[in-house]
């Protein structure tokens, strides 16, 4: 059998494949009124087509634990009954189709309130319905940005909670999958990075303080979500600002990620989900074909952590590669499977694997 297309079990949920898809926003959330961050009718078609093609986990995009933590007005969210009740019939669409449904928690940070990306990107404020980002330091990311709150001892616990309580209503809406979003200089990753992080209090300046927020959240939604099901934590492996050898900031490293997926692993994360870059503005990245691979690779080798790898996986054969040589136990597809919601079955066809049908397309089975 295609290694792409053997199993894969994490506790004790069996993924039917290797092929799983990205967290990927859609900026598509009504922003005011009882339909403030709750999916509707484009969200639904938008998850549902993936798993009939196939796709073996499909993980929701960042999902905001707090109004604030939103990245736009137009970002979904999981802090009420509303929004949670609206996510169960999608959860129930993918687990009918054999696919297993996963959600992204998330806390946006210095990056909150900004336009949606098509509209340019740029930051909303109070008066234009946004409001006022916060962050471990009053660094914003980048020029032209707001200077974000200083987050309070008192105001770090409070997020800690929401993640938690964000985990909860996740269960209740059928997932099975959460996943911790710790990357691309959201609130988490601001944390973990010197670049960001100026703080002089227990939870800034050494590695231990600058990792405990995170390691703070990790406990609280392993705390109520239950043991037999996975949990995740997504990671950028590098700031990408130590590989430009002509830039003197201080960022978070590939070594630096290796190190916490020790720490997560014991902490009850069962994959580490790598990507990179983010956080730091105006840094170059060399992408291409399976950039960031080598950062899952490490983790993997390393620590004995499973991974998941993203950047730029757009081949069957180049996935299977991936899978086969040991250098991650997932891929997590993004723009290719915005391109193709099917591509899990074209690449069944292809390398001689298999993927359950939806009843209503057995004569192209």
């Amino acid at each position: 059998m295609s290694a792409l297309f053997e199993p894969f079990t994490l506790r004790s949920l069996t993924f039917p494949n290797r092929i799983w898809m990205a967290p990927m926003c859609q900026y598509s959330a009504e922003d005011s009124g009882p339909g403030t961050g709750v999916p509707n009718d484009w969200h639904f078609s938008h998850y549902t087509s993936r798993a009939a093609g196939g796709t073996g986990l499909i993980l929701v995009e960042a999902t905001a634990v707090s109004p604030e933590g939103r990245i736009s007005p137009a970002d979904l969210g999981i802090w009420n009954e509303t929004q949670t009740d609206a996510f169960r019939r999608i959860a129930a669409f993918l687990k009918e189709q054999g696919t297993v449904p996963g959600i992204q928690i998330a806390h946006a940070g210095r990056k909150a309130s900004t336009d949606r990306p098509w509209l340019g990107g740029a930051p909303v404020g109070p008066e234009a319905g946004g409001w006022q980002p916060v962050a471990p330091s009053p660094l914003p990311f980048m020029d032209g940005h707001p200077i974000p709150d200083e987050l309070t001892t008192e105001q770090i616990q409070e997020i800690v909670g929401q993640f938690a309580d964000a985990a909860r209503r996740a269960l209740a809406a059928g997932f099975e999958v959460v996943e911790v979003h710790g990357a691309h200089g959201y609130l988490i990753g601001e944390f973990l990075s010197p670049h960001s992080n100026h703080r002089t209090d227990a939870y800034g300046g050494s590695y231990e303080n600058r990792t405990r927020f995170a390691l703070e959240v990790v406990d609280a939604v392993r705390a109520v979500w239950p043991d037999e099901l996975p949990l995740f934590f997504r990671i950028s492996a590098t700031d990408w600002l130590t590989e430009n050898t002509d830039d003197d900031r201080t960022g978070w490293t590939g070594d630096d990620t290796v190190r916490f997926a020790e720490d997560l692993r014991s902490h009850g994360v069962d994959l580490l989900d790598v990507s990179s870059g983010g956080n730091a503005a105006r840094v170059r990245i060399p992408t291409g074909p399976g950039y960031q691979v080598p950062f899952a690779e490490a983790v993997k080798a390393r620590t004995g952590l499973p991974t998941a790898a993203v950047g730029e996986i757009t081949e069957p054969q180049q996935a299977e590669k991936i899978i086969d040589e040991g250098r991650a136990d997932a891929v997590l597809l993004g723009r290719e499977l915005l391109r193709n919601p099917y591509f899990a079955r074209h690449a069944a066809r292809e390398l001689g694997g298999a993927v359950g049908s939806p009843r209503q397309y057995h004569r192209a089975a």
